[in-house]
C-alpha cells in the first residue's frame, strides 16, 4: 500500500466506534480546531485539550477522555492523510465544517456508518426516532451489542446526524436535507479516490450519498470545486479526470507549511 490509501476508513464490517458511548462532538472538535493553528501537531491539539481545557471539561479525567474520542474520529494528526485533508478544508467554508466532520466520523466509525444508509434513505420531513436508528445499527451487526448499548447507540447517532445537519429537532426529530458545499465535497471525493474509486465513479459513492443531492448537482459542486482549487477537474468527450494534487500533496511539505 503507498503513503495515501484508505487504511484510516475503518471496515465497515467491523461492529464498534465512538457512536457506541458518545456522539461525533462537532461542537468540542470546531472549539479545538479554532484554538490551535492549523500546521500544529497531534501534542498540540493533546495539549489544548487537556492541559489548557479549551473544551471546557470538569474534569483531567473528563478533557482526556473527550480528546480521546475526537482522536478516535478525527485523528487529529496531520501526519494523516484524511485529518490533514480536512483540515486543510476546514477554514475554507464555515458551513462546510459540520459535513467535513460528518464525512470524517462516517469515515473512523462502523456503527455511525451503518445508520447511514438508511438515515439519508428517509424523505424530507419524515419523523426519525432513536429506536429506528438502532434498528439500522442491529440489522447490520446482528447481535453484537445488548439491549443498553444498542438503545444508546440510537441516542447517540441521533444526536450525531443532528450535529450534521441532516436531522431536526430535539424530543422529536425529522429528517432534514443539507445544502452540498464544495469543500465537504471534495473531501468525499478524495475518501472515494482513497478506496480506489477514479473518473465519474467518485461522484456516486457512500461519501457523495452524505449529500442530498443527484449527481448531476454533484457534478455541478465538482466544478465550483475545482473552481476554488480543492480539486483538479479536467471534463470533456464523456471522459471526468479528478485530480488531488493539493490534498495529497506529499507528506515532507508539512515541515514547509
Amino acid at each position: 500500500m503507498g503513503p495515501f490509501d484508505d487504511r484510516d476508513i475503518v471496515s465497515g464490517h467491523v461492529p464498534g466506534g465512538t457512536n457506541t458511548s458518545h456522539t461525533i462532538a462537532i461542537g468540542h472538535l470546531t472549539s479545538l480546531l479554532s484554538a490551535v493553528p492549523k500546521a500544529s501537531g497531534l501534542a498540540d491539539y493533546e495539549m489544548a485539550a487537556v492541559e489548557h481545557n479549551v473544551l471546557g471539561r470538569a474534569t483531567t479525567e473528563g478533557r482526556r477522555r473527550t480528546f480521546r474520542y475526537l482522536r478516535e474520529l478525527y485523528l487529529l494528526d496531520p501526519n494523516r492523510i484524511m485529518f490533514r485533508a480536512m483540515r486543510d478544508l476546514w477554514d475554507e467554508d464555515e458551513k462546510a465544517q459540520p459535513l467535513l466532520a460528518g464525512l470524517s466520523a462516517m469515515a473512523r466509525d462502523s456503527v455511525f456508518r451503518a445508520s447511514a444508509s438508511g438515515l439519508l434513505a428517509f424523505d424530507e420531513g419524515a419523523l426519525v426516532t432513536a429506536e429506528m436508528l438502532t434498528g439500522l445499527v442491529e440489522a447490520a451487526f446482528p447481535h453484537a451489542y445488548n439491549e443498553g448499548t444498542a438503545a444508546k447507540i440510537g441516542r447517540n447517532t441521533a444526536s450525531s446526524w443532528t450535529q450534521t445537519g441532516h436531522l431536526h429537532g430535539r424530543a422529536s426529530k425529522t429528517r432534514r436535507q443539507v445544502e452540498p458545499r464544495p469543500a465537504a465535497l471534495a473531501f468525499a471525493l478524495l475518501l472515494g479516490h482513497l478506496q480506489g474509486a477514479r473518473g465519474p465513479s467518485l461522484y456516486d459513492t457512500q461519501w457523495t450519498a452524505f449529500f442530498d443531492a443527484d449527481v448531476r448537482e454533484i457534478e455541478a459542486m465538482a466544478g465550483v470545486a475545482g473552481q476554488r482549487g480543492y480539486i483538479e477537474l479536467r471534463s470533456g468527450g464523456g471522459i471526468v479526470e479528478i485530480g488531488f494534487r493539493h490534498l495529497l500533496r506529499p507528506m515532507e511539505d508539512l515541515a514547509n507549511e
